[in-house]
């Protein structure tokens, strides 16, 4: 009888065990691309960068333009905080809040995409402020 409660006990938690996977995977993947960013290194950032994402801008030359002008919090954050990973239609979101140097406090939604390699950025969405971290 014992066994068959761990057995059941163990088959319950894999699937938490397998988010939690996930979750620290997909946040490693978007910590390395920052940190990428913040040394200047756009080829190496333009690695964590789907395919889709990766024909949008064609090269790292042009994908690091992009974050520098459009994304200026996340090219040079001064803090960086994960905070909740949702599945929305199937798809992975990961919640991320950043300060940017000036002390101002963003939330951005990175879309997860799982490939073969691993975990890669397919999207990343600047949401409006609400009056974060005041």
């Amino acid at each position: 009888m014992r066994d068959i409660f761990f057995a059941l006990a163990l088959g319950f938690a894999q699937p938490a065990y397998a988010q939690d996977s996930a979750a620290a995977a997909i946040q490693s993947t978007i910590q390395n691309q920052i940190t990428a960013f913040q040394a200047d290194d756009f080829t190496r950032a333009f690695t964590f960068a789907s395919p889709m994402i990766k024909g949008i801008f064609g090269d790292a030359g042009n994908f690091g333009v992009m974050v520098q002008r459009g994304y200026p919090m996340v090219h040079r954050p001064s803090a960086v905080r994960m905070l909740d990973l949702r599945v929305e239609g199937g798809r992975q979101w990961q919640r991320v809040m950043i300060t940017d140097a000036a002390g101002t406090t963003h939330l951005l939604d990175y879309l997860m995409l799982e490939t073969a390699d691993g975990w890669l950025i397919d999207a990343v969405q600047l949401l409006p402020q609400s009056g974060v971290g005041a």
